[in-house]
Parts: structure tokens; sequence; C-alpha cells
């Protein structure tokens, strides 16, 4: 009698967890395509680099040609995702145009967004500092060519960085102002190597060409040593830019260096690609 009591407890149990199975729904996993990277082999850099692209809703469809973002500290676990995402929601609630995201990866930062310095300290501090020169022809030379090559491109072009990598920008508008047609530099670094690339921006800007371009600065409440290059570079351009360079600074006193970068990419994108006026005849 108390072997067929087990039995039967035994069978209730698997007709029960039979039937609780049979009504659990099954869960289906699949991943969140953001974009794409690509592994782009660079003799530039002398090693394979991460190329990260988010591409506008549409695209696969539409047919159209797009301008193009580059973003400095581009990586997967870097500025990518954020940057991305603003364009991605412009796009959603039409605010803005629609707009290719490039994310460049960052691997050594002083070594690919500073320029040398003579400064002892951070020599010994940042043995491998001072290569952007090598940097900025990795991104014009093999770059740009792979996307506008493999995407469709409208030919305007903007770079955006942070930190280091609004130091690089600003380094690249100066010296190599063709290269983009907008630049965004988010709290620069301008203190490296004591201010010295701001000094100099005067001359730099006495060499550039008339053609239009964009320059947008912006810095937060972050002391003494950040804004008084800031100070040198907007009063050269005040007395250098040439009538075609729009160029503006806003400042920021609410933000931090740690807390400024959204505010400023989002201003940014408002302004770079803003969506056109109606059409009044319509």
């Amino acid at each position: 009698m108390r072997r067929l009591t087990i039995a039967l407890a035994l069978g209730l149990t698997m007709a029960g967890g039979a039937t609780a199975s049979a009504e659990t729904p099954t869960v289906v996993e699949t991943p969140i395509i953001i974009g794409q990277s690509y592994a782009l082999p660079s003799t530039v850099m002398g090693q394979t680099r991460q190329i990260n692209v988010w591409l506008p809703p549409g695209y696969e469809r539409s047919g159209q040609t797009y301008p193009v973002l580059y973003v400095l500290d581009g990586g997967q676990d870097q500025d990518f995702h954020h940057i991305s995402g603003i364009a991605q929601l412009g796009t959603i609630v039409g605010t803005t145009r629609d707009v290719i995201v490039v994310g460049i990866a960052s691997v050594d930062r002083r070594n690919e967004l500073a320029l040398p310095t003579e400064n002892a300290e951070l020599i010994a501090r940042y043995p491998t500092q001072g290569q952007s020169d090598r940097f900025r022809r990795f991104v014009a030379e093999e770059v740009q060519p792979f996307i506008e090559a493999k995407l469709r491109t409208n030919g305007e072009t903007a770079l955006m960085g942070e930190s280091l990598a609004g130091l690089f920008v600003v380094e690249t508008f100066l010296k190599e102002p063709q290269m983009f047609d907008a630049y965004v530099a988010v709290s620069p670094s301008l203190w490296w190597d004591g201010g010295k690339l701001a000094r100099q921006s005067g001359a730099h800007l006495r060499d550039h060409s008339n053609d239009p371009r964009t320059l947008i600065l912006t810095l937060g409440d972050e002391g003494e040593e950040m804004q008084a290059p800031m100070d040198v570079l907007t009063a050269h351009l005040r007395d250098h830019a040439m009538p075609n360079t729009r160029w503006d600074f806003t400042p920021r006193p609410t933000e931090s260096h740690a807390t400024i970068y959204h505010g400023a990419a989002l201003d940014a994108f408002r302004r770079l690609y803003a969506m056109p006026a109606p059409d009044a005849a319509q």
C-alpha cells in the first residue's frame, strides 16, 4: 500500500510538472542590433582599428545620401552609443536631419589625440604621447575614404570630441581645416603643453582659406587651467577668423567636465542638423 501511495504521488508530481511546463510561454531571445563594427586594417597606425557605424532608420530603403558625423573616442565602450543615441532620438521625433554616425575608437588617447609636448613632467607621465598628427593621417587617409566608399554620403562632414578628443578637434580645425565642414569641441583640453596650441592659434588662423567652416566650442565650470587657454583661443578667433568661419563659444557654468558632454552634443546636433524650415509657399 505504501509503495502504491509513493507511486501515485510521483505520478501526480510529474504530471503537474508537465502541465506547468506546457503552460509556460517560450521566451525568445534575439540580439539588439545598434550598428555595425568594422575591423579596419591601418597602414598608418600599424594595426587593425575599430570603426563603428550607426545608420539612420530607413537607410537601406531610402536610396538617399547622408551627412556624416565622425565621433572621436567612438568605441563601443566609449562614446559611440551615447552620440548615436542622440542621432536616433532626433530622427525618431523629427527634430534633426538623418545623419550617419561613425565612431573612431581610441586605444592610447594621449598618443592619438594629444599633440607633442616639451613638458618633461607630461613626457615622463605619458611616454607615448604626442602622435596626433599620425592619428589625423589615419582619419584622413584611411577612415574617411573607407566610409565614403562603403556608404551613401553627401559630402557634408563634421568631427566631434570631448576633453582630449576636443583638443584634437581644435588642432585639426587649426591645422587641417579642409578635413571637415564642421568641428565640435566640448571641454577641449587646451591646457595640454601649457596652452601652446591656443597661443599659436592666431598664426594658424591667418593661414586659413575663406572656405565655409563651422567651429562650436563649449566649456563648463572647470577652473582657470581650462578657462585661460580657451580665452586665448577665442580672442584669436575674434581677431583672425576668416569671414566665412562661423564660430561661437558657449560657457556652461552649471556643468562640470564630467557632465557637460550630453547637453553640448545635443545642442550641436540641433545646430548642425536642424530640420529645414517649412516652405512658406506650400
